[in-house]
């Protein structure tokens, strides 16, 4: 079993994937702490020291280099989908599933832990859910592109056993 586990920022991707590989006895790996223990250092860190572009290579990189493995989850980072053709090598390569709570869900998540996201930490809450339906809206035709989609905001461990 190979599952990518895609999504917006604030879907639960870290949440689910961490129930799922535990459920389902598979090795997990959350791609952007993956990226954070290959760097040494945050993600804002990275972005503000190496750029986005050199972030994105990377992330490209350990993500084809995980999937090498027979099994595995991997939670996917928000924009993963997006770039170097990783939704087509993630397709290619295993399953993937789109976690896609409603916006009003994502945001309320993301105020919480704003710091800890590059994209979002300078944002004030009434900004937040402009960009997530801006930025939302462009990964879109990636996000689309997943083999399922789970398009609730009250998903369970059943949502996944049932369907896979």
């Amino acid at each position: 079993m190979k599952i990518y586990l895609l999504g917006f920022m604030g879907a639960g991707k870290s949440y689910w994937g961490k129930q799922l590989a535990d459920h389902w006895q598979l090795p997990f790996y959350d791609l952007d702490e993956v990226i954070v223990g290959a760097e040494e250092m945050a993600i804002s860190d990275i972005f503000a020291i190496k750029g986005e572009d050199y972030f994105r290579e990377r992330e490209s990189m350990l993500l084809r280099e995980l999937s090498r493995q027979d099994r595995f989850l991997i939670s996917c980072g928000g924009g993963t989908p997006c770039f170097q053709d990783n939704m087509d090598f993630m397709n290619d390569h295993g399953t993937t599933i789109w976690i896609n709570p409603s916006i009003a869900a994502m945001v309320e998540r993301l105020q919480r832990k704003k710091s800890k996201r590059p994209l979002i930490q300078d944002l004030d809450d009434d900004d937040l859910s402009g960009f997530v339906e801006k930025k939302l809206a462009e990964r879109l035709p990636f996000y689309q592109q997943s083999r399922h989609i789970i398009s609730s905001d009250n998903i369970s461990l059943d949502t996944f056993t049932e369907n896979f």
